[in-house]
């Protein structure tokens, strides 16, 4: 250990160590420069020291902090030589406050370091919100199949058959028409698992470009192709380690993309494009589609030993039209989710609006009704939803070969277009000016209306 060193040597030592430092006095005067700063300048110490600070440095921004008496931390500052780097900028504040100078110092040589540690804290930004999901899935209320709304004989079964296969590691294929609630199902599935704690990856094969797909299912390797991340990056079966990945459209897949699934799934490893090595890995695996693979499987179109591999347990989900006694239920649970995400004070929906409801054959399914009662709910935000809140709706409802009642199209119509003006004159109680303008049409047109149906 070496002699002690007096205190003025040790703050000039202290400059020197930190990185491209420089310290000026209240009047803009440098007071100190490190070595390595006056080197990049290309100047002696001796020719700096003294100067006003703006003649040795035309960019700096240490005047400023000495006239606000606030630091400006964590810029990017381009050097005389070019370069670009992090700059700290500091007040030195004397003992009663007022300011006696400034500093600066640059936190990194160069900005590759602040572009990896930028990936770093990404990844663990990532990583942490996993574990917040995962932690979110063991604090909150337990998932149970009373939260698939339905009640119906063929949804009933469909939860029997969930519960038998949902605690096993089977291989879940989910069909069904589009907007028939696949995904509602393979949630469930995935919550009433022992994998329930671990990642839920969804993958719409539909969604991603082709070219794009096959790295997002396995990964990439550092320098695998132009752009290729630093560090390569982890494909959503990996994502999925210890968990549940959902591969959504699953018949939209390439035939090249197939075969490659088919030996995942056999071997239940990955070997991301450009890698050299195998990665095994633990997941369940559930597929969802709207299409008929066992078609497509006799076409050509789709592989017959992976459709054999993912058909192991098939659930077929119902269209709408099949089962409109859920259609109460599904109201209800729609309208109480639609209060909550718009703010909107709906009550329910009217038995004569349900009856048209009942009649309409529902060709988008869930989706479609879902749709239907977002539009209504906020545009008639309060109270219970009539027909005409959906005058919007009514002209599809009546299509001819949408619905499926055996009345004549023109009989539903005309039920309708009463049902509405008798609503509306009630809301506004008899006024017929208000009502009209309810109604969007004209007061003399209400007023034929009135008459041809023997609304009192």
């Amino acid at each position: 250990m070496g002699a002690p060193i007096e205190q003025d040597e040790l703050l000039k030592h202290l400059v020197d160590a930190l990185y491209l430092c420089i310290v000026i006095d209240a009047g803009d005067i440098v007071r100190y420069i490190s070595q390595a700063y006056a080197n990049i300048l290309e100047s002696d110490r001796e020719n700096i020291i003294g100067k006003d600070v703006r003649a040795v440095i035309p960019n700096t921004k240490l005047p400023e902090v000495v006239k606000s008496g606030k630091p400006i931390p964590g810029e990017i500052f381009i050097m005389h030589n070019g370069e670009a780097t992090i700059c700290n900028r500091f007040p030195i504040l004397g003992e009663d406050g007022t300011v006696q100078g400034a500093f600066s110092t640059a936190t990194f040589q160069n900005l590759d370091l602040v572009e990896r540690l930028s990936e770093e804290l990404k990844h663990l930004r990532m990583e942490n919100k996993i574990y917040q999901k995962q932690l979110g899935s063991l604090t909150r209320t337990p998932f149970t199949l009373d939260f698939v709304i339905g009640g119906s004989s063929s949804i009933q079964q469909l939860k029997e058959e969930i519960g038998m296969v949902a605690n096993t590691d089977l291989t879940v294929l989910i069909t069904g028409e589009t907007g028939v609630g696949k995904e509602i199902f393979a949630n469930a599935l995935h919550q009433l698992s022992g994998r329930k704690s671990g990642p839920y990856i969804k993958v719409n094969c539909a969604a991603i470009p082709k070219d794009l797909l096959e790295a997002e299912l396995f990964g990439y390797s550092e320098g695998a192709f132009s752009g290729a991340a630093k560090g390569g990056k982890a494909g959503k079966f990996e994502q999925a380690n210890h968990g549940t990945i959902l591969l959504d459209e699953i018949g939209d897949l390439s035939l090249d993309l197939q075969s490659k699934l088919l030996r995942v799934l056999q071997e239940r490893e990955v070997e991301r494009i450009g890698g050299l090595k195998t990665k095994k890995l633990d997941f369940r695996v559930i597929c969802n589609t709207n299409q008929n693979l066992d078609e497509m499987a006799a076409r050509g179109d789709f592989r017959q030993d992976l459709y054999y591999r993912i058909n192991v347990i098939e659930l077929f989900l119902p269209p709408l039209r099949e089962r409109l006694e859920d259609l109460p239920a599904l109201c209800r649970f729609f309208i109480d989710k639609i209060n909550r995400n718009h703010g909107c004070m709906v009550s329910g929906i009217s038995d004569r609006m349900l009856e048209i409801f009942q009649k309409y054959s529902w060709p988008g399914n869930v989706r479609e009704l879902e749709h239907v009662l977002e539009r209504a709910a906020v545009l008639s935000p309060s109270g219970v939803l009539e027909p005409e809140d959906f005058r919007f709706f009514l002209p599809r409802a009546f299509q001819s070969g949408d619905t499926l009642s055996s009345d004549s199209l023109q009989d539903q119509k005309r039920k309708a277009e009463s049902d509405a003006i008798r609503s509306a004159l009630l809301k506004t109680g008899g006024n017929k000016t208000k009502a009209s303008q309810l109604l969007h049409i004209p007061r003399s047109l209400l007023y034929e209306k009135i008459k041809r149906y023997h609304i009192e």
